[in-house]
């Protein structure tokens, strides 16, 4: 069977000026083989997406991989193992759980939601973007709220933990509104660009990555409250327990001394390639709880510190 695993060597130099703050302490020896291969100058697999603007995605034919979540995995990898070579898979949705559990990948860069289920598989770390469920609309409309939904189109994805969370919303304040389901992001934002629905509802994220990658990205803007959210970070084996102990502390360190908001300002608020589109996504308030209070928190049981 043809794989549709694509690879591509990283470049030796990590070009993450927004580090430049940073003093990380060196990684102590461990008795993990995997982490002691890795510091010796092993290669380190870094899975990403070809097309998860701003998370994780490709510049050109897949020459560069770039991304918030990307040039986190890189920093958390540099500062663990500085010696280690670098090398891109690019992952789906589909084959990310299975590569990552039997080594294929060491770690998922890419948007995953931290669940019960998916724990049994791999490991997370701690919690590095907060997906909030809100929409997308034109810019010209007066639309800032689910509240006035009432009445509207709305476009949406099958089988998405939004349309759950929307539907729940719509029932709790009586507001009715027909749902036009799509297969994926691309073809939902395709029936808002086209006027047929009033607003198409989604992760922030997500849509702001659609928005970037359109044809007309200044046409468009994210409004409305946050009515749920999920924690999401990086995935790595579950096998090494060391390897979350020494992933996790880079990323402590990067929220105690500001790192992580920089890196997310840099990917969220400042122009991004290939468009030098400016996503205009602030952090929001539970995320800024996460760094203040970091955690690994499934999505099952989130409400309780969000």
């Amino acid at each position: 069977m043809k794989s549709v695993v694509k690879f591509s060597l990283a470049s030796a130099a990590l070009t993450a000026a927004v580090f430049t703050s940073a003093a990380y302490a060196a990684a102590p020896a461990s008795t993990s083989a995997t982490l002691q291969r890795w510091q010796a100058g092993g290669t380190v697999v870094i899975g990403v997406r070809e097309s998860a603007t701003p998370m994780s995605y490709a510049l050109g034919a897949n020459e560069k991989f770039v991304g918030y979540h990307t040039e986190l995995c890189e920093q958390v990898v540099r500062t663990i193992a500085p010696k280690a070579q670098l090398k891109y898979m690019v992952l789906t949705p589909q084959n990310t759980m299975p590569l990552i559990q039997n080594g294929t990948a060491d770690f998922n860069c890419a948007s995953m939601t931290n669940s019960l289920k998916r724990q049994d598989q791999v490991a997370f770390g701690l919690t590095t973007y907060v997906s909030e469920v809100r929409m997308a609309v034109a810019k010209d409309q007066t639309i800032t709220s689910f509240k006035q939904l009432d009445g509207k189109k709305v476009s949406a994805l099958t089988g998405t933990t939004a349309v759950q969370i929307l539907r729940r919303f719509a029932a709790q304040h009586n507001i009715q509104f027909q749902t036009l389901m799509a297969k994926d992001q691309f073809e939902a934002f395709l029936l808002l660009e086209s006027g047929r629905v009033d607003a198409f509802v989604l992760d922030d994220n997500m849509l702001a990555g659609v928005i970037a990658q359109s044809k007309h990205p200044e046409g468009f803007k994210i409004v409305g409250e946050v009515i749920g959210a999920e924690p999401i970070a990086i995935q790595f084996s579950k096998a090494d327990p060391a390897i979350k102990q020494a992933v996790d502390g880079v990323i402590r360190q990067m929220m105690a001394n500001g790192d992580l908001e920089r890196l997310y300002n840099k990917w969220y608020t400042q122009p991004i390639p290939p468009k030098q589109m400016n996503l205009n996504l602030p952090m929001g308030d539970t995320l800024k709880k996460m760094i203040a209070q970091p955690n690994d928190v499934p999505v099952e049981q989130f409400d309780s510190v969000r």
